[in-house]
């Protein structure tokens, strides 16, 4: 195994254990030989940026695990990472993505998307207690990935919500990290940019995972199994506000919350795989073009493209006419890798209810690239 080669402990990896009733379900189920699905959740790393191929991703490398240890069980394969995407957005689009596929074990992976602060500990809430609550009720694994230049992640928040809901937590801090610290190899063995595993980093964080569902199965198969004590999400207080649970996106095929379109063009192009993330919703380039949204809710995100094609318009977000807090949409984007999903927070925590937005272009330019895009507004 790669961590041997490495000396990684595994075991070091193990955050928090967590109630393991639903993963050894799972398990069980496949046993039997039912029909599972097993399923991934998560940014660029989950959806295996700069992994050689889709097969050497470290999730479908674990799903492979998965199929392997149950040969008799059906093992179907959910992928549903979108690079540069926050749990901010993955509370928004669970369900279509994840839970509508009706799966029986999730890995969730967003450290490295997620800034350490409290609004993303809020996000990471609603999307752990959004899975947790979902009709096939699956088993969760928390999977923490880390910078491997500075060691940092959203570690710290995402574990207090795996304690809080006795989930299990397992992290490539304590595990590959500390290797390329104590020296046993260099960043550059796993990942060209110190964020992104090759495919050698790509088998090594999915043996940090794999061997904690092996320790999970081989306790199963002892028969020493953890009982069905889980928690009721509808009934347990959360521990932050909460605010983005219930999280709704709204495109261009929810006409039903436009209210004005003054220069905005319906982008009609079908979505046909869920990381064709610049679909349904509107272009605009000329300055002064506007739109507005009735959006039910407390927070309002406002998601459009950030793009390496300069220049590009800029825009405004307004809420309930509030100038003095306006939020500018900035389509420039100053990295050059490829255009990005951005995701800007432009109200939160406001009074439940329904609130106006309008969004206009403010600026633009003669030599314009490309159109603005807006993708949706999400209501939370």
């Amino acid at each position: 195994m790669r961590a041997e080669k490495y000396g990684i402990d595994c075991s070091k990896g193990v955050l928090n254990r967590g109630n393991l009733y639903r993963i050894e379900r799972a398990m069980k189920k496949a046993m039997r030989g039912e029909d599972i699905t097993v399923g991934f959740l998560g940014g660029s790393i989950t959806q295996g940026c700069l992994s050689s191929t889709p097969e050497t991703c470290y999730a479908y490398l674990v799903y492979r695990w998965w199929c392997e240890t149950f040969k008799e069980s059906s093992v179907s394969y959910v992928n549903a990472g979108i690079g540069g995407t926050t749990s901010q957005f993955g509370v928004a689009r669970a369900d279509s993505d994840l839970l509508s596929k009706d799966i029986d074990f999730t890995v969730v992976e967003f450290s490295v998307n997620d800034d350490d602060n409290e609004h993303f500990l809020e996000t990471y809430e609603g999307l752990i207690r959004k899975i947790y609550g979902s009709r096939t009720q699956p088993g969760i694994l928390i999977v923490n990935s880390v910078y491997y230049g500075d060691g940092g992640n959203a570690q710290a928040q995402h574990v207090r919500i795996g304690k809080a809901y006795e989930l299990p937590c397992v992290s490539m801090k304590p595990t590959l990290y500390e290797k390329v610290l104590d020296g046993t190899y260099t960043s550059q063995d796993i990942t060209e940019d110190n964020l992104h595993p090759n495919d050698e980093g790509h088998g090594l964080m999915a043996e940090v995972i794999i061997s904690f569902l092996e320790m999970v199965y081989s306790e199963l198969k002892a028969g020493r199994e953890d009982t069905d004590n889980q928690l009721d999400v509808q009934k347990m207080a959360p521990i932050t506000p909460n605010g983005y649970e219930n999280s709704v996106r709204y495109r261009n095929d929810c006409g039903s919350v436009v209210t004005e379109n003054d220069g905005f063009t319906v982008d009609t192009q079908p979505q046909n795989d869920i990381r064709e993330i610049f679909r349904c919703g509107w272009t605009a380039e000329k300055k002064g073009a506007k739109i507005g949204f009735d959006i039910e809710g407390s927070c309002i995100g406002v998601q459009y493209r950030k793009s390496v094609v300069q220049p590009t318009c800029i825009a405004r977000a307004v809420v309930d006419g509030d100038l003095e807090h306006a939020k500018l949409l900035d389509g420039n984007f100053k990295e050059t890798w490829g255009d990005i999903l951005q995701l800007d927070t432009i109200a939160e925590h406001l009074p439940y209810g329904k609130h106006h937005v309008e969004i206009e272009l403010v600026e633009t330019h003669d030599d314009d690239k490309v159109p603005f895009y807006l993708v949706s507004v999400i209501g939370s």
